[in-house]
């Protein structure tokens, strides 16, 4: 199942975004739950960065839940929110 992570960044976070920045790739390098995609969410401005978004492949919901729990960003305090839904991929549009 495909699961999608919407995480938005406390106001004024990008200096600590960047601090944890290398511990959040080795994480994501090393973890168990596969990452479809992700990378960064951006302000209006196309450069600032406000939060984060996963499309992670996993067999529970619980299984993402823990994946972002034990992420370096959330466990330094970077995220202000995160919503974690089912998501039904989609290769072709149809």
């Amino acid at each position: 199942m495909h699961y999608i992570v919407h995480c938005l960044d406390h106001p004024g976070a990008v200096d600590k975004r960047l601090a944890h920045y290398d511990a959040h790739k080795a994480y994501l390098a090393s973890a168990k739950t596969k990452t479809v995609i992700s990378g960064p969410l951006l302000a209006d401005d196309n450069e600032t960065m406000i939060g984060s978004l996963f499309l992670l492949e996993a067999d529970t919901k619980d299984e993402v839940v823990a994946f972002n729990q034990a992420d370096p960003f959330n466990a330094a305090g970077v995220w202000a929110s995160v919503n974690i839904h089912p998501f039904a991929k989609r290769v072709d549009n149809r």
